[in-house]
């Protein structure tokens, strides 16, 4: 049936997911999908549902998707009061036998209301950035590097780092994955065709990072949501704990996401953000890519640093950017452009946190650059110094909003994203954000007990 023009993945035909469920010995389907909050939802199908699945999606309560961490359902003038109905139809790209669960396939649906796509959907609006990329020539690309904490579960019900011994970035031996659980994990999604390039101990004990292949962007942000989910699960299932907390702990250092993003032309294949006559050579369409994003930076970060921890990321001489400015080769920006060139030319955003939504961080990256492309807007004067200690280049560029309010706030006075990208998501994102923001305020913290009850 052809290649979906999405995730550059072969579209199976009803009748070959039905051999591969026989042949597999396949007794239920996960239909599943991505929500607002970067967390997978889903309904388990018994395989005598899969033709009514493929025939007729499979309906979801429309309210539950603007549930919040607490299960408070988030209003908007753009759903219904009625707590109607939405519809999940499976993508055919992305059928999937599940290597780790008996029995069991995936497949990612798309979400439908009132018989439209939904706009709010996370994949709906990447796709929808990725059709304005197509109507121009252009393919996005995509990776990440996604980090995150281990830990093992004590008999007593607490959890210590999956390993408490010494060891530092990029340690490779018996301590950085004493149960193979690394090993499982990554024999898991390769024995399911992820594009995971390889892994490593990161900084803290317990933190490790995995890196991806460059692909198509929404089969990028695919792998990079379930990769969350399944390893929160394939954990779970160890008697161990994954998470993707931006900043779990006080003493430890914070996971990111950081994201590489290049452009091709859709029609020879080419990477267009390649230009060998330029002096740092990368293309006029990739400098206002960049410019696109240096200027929505201070609003997208709501969408890369979606809760009330990330901020607690952002820190000096922390490898996360607190300064928005871009650099070659330089980590203590915003953006860096790797020295690679060729088909290999591409910028990276540091910002994102682990916490993130792939689909909105990347859509949101995306829809930036498109205003720089489009606009022709030019980027301002790289940074070829230590941004974090450099007090004159820090005096040119503005500063990564300090908490999850200021990048909401910032997020609902660009109107470049509440009138030209997507204000129904846009809306509803920003509601459910502020509900988190005030549960967050009336919560009383260890460090304000410990600080103050003693003393006042």
């Amino acid at each position: 049936m052809g290649i979906d023009k999405y995730t550059n993945q072969k579209i199976l035909d009803f009748s070959e997911i039905k051999m591969r469920i026989k042949e597999n010995g396949i007794e239920m389907i996960r239909l599943e999908y991505v929500d607002l909050l970067g967390i997978t939802r889903a309904k388990l199908l018994p395989v005598s549902m899969v033709d009514e699945m493929f025939d007729d999606g499979i309906a979801f309560c429309a309210a539950s998707y603007g549930m919040s961490y607490d299960n408070s359902i988030i209003g908007s003038g753009f759903l219904a009061e009625t707590c109607d109905d939405m519809l999940v139809k499976p993508d055919p790209s992305t059928f999937t036998i599940l290597s780790h669960y008996p029995k069991t396939a995936m497949i990612i649906g798309d979400l439908y209301y009132n018989d439209e796509p939904f706009c709010m959907s996370p994949r709906t609006f990447l796709k929808s950035i990725v059709d304005k990329y197509h109507e121009m020539g252009m393919e996005p690309i995509a990776a990440s590097e996604l980090e995150f904490f281990v830990y093992n579960k004590m008999e007593d019900g607490s959890l210590q780092p999956y390993t408490n011994k010494t060891c530092n970035c990029y340690t490779a031996n018996h301590r950085t994955d004493p149960k193979q659980f690394l090993y499982k994990l990554t024999k898991t999604f390769a024995d399911m065709q992820f594009n995971v390039l390889y892994m490593n101990h990161e900084y803290f004990p317990g933190q490790y990072e995995y890196n991806w292949k460059h692909a198509n962007v929404v089969r990028a942000a695919d792998e990079s949501a379930l990769f969350k989910s399944l390893t929160k699960e394939i954990a779970d299932m160890n008697d161990m704990m994954v998470t993707f907390m931006a900043k779990p702990k006080t003493a430890s250092g914070g996971s990111g996401c950081h994201f590489h993003l290049s452009l091709n032309d859709v029609k020879t294949g080419k990477n267009i953000c390649d230009d060998p006559t330029a002096e740092d050579g990368i293309s006029e369409t990739m400098r206002h890519m960049i410019g696109g994003i240096m200027k929505h930076a201070k609003s997208m970060t709501a969408f890369l640093a979606p809760t009330v921890n990330c901020y607690k990321r952002y820190q000096p001489n922390s490898f996360a950017p607190i300064y928005i400015g871009w650099g070659h080769d330089n980590r203590t920006t915003y953006i860096r452009i790797p020295k690679e060139r060729g088909k290999a030319t591409r910028l990276e955003v540091r910002a994102g946190s682990a916490a993130c939504n792939s689909y909105l961080a990347l859509g949101s990256i995306l829809a930036a650059g498109l205003d720089g492309i489009i606009n022709k807007i030019e980027p301002p004067e790289k940074i070829v110094t230590d941004l974090y200690n450099d007090e004159e280049s820090q005096k040119r560029v503005d500063c990564v909003p300090r908490s999850l309010f200021q990048a909401v706030k910032n997020l609902q006075d660009d109107s470049w994203f509440t009138e030209e990208i997507n204000k129904e998501l846009v809306d509803i994102y920003c509601n459910m954000k502020m509900h988190e923001i005030e549960s967050y305020k009336k919560f009383v913290t260890d460090w304000e007990w410990d600080t103050y009850a003693y003393h006042i």
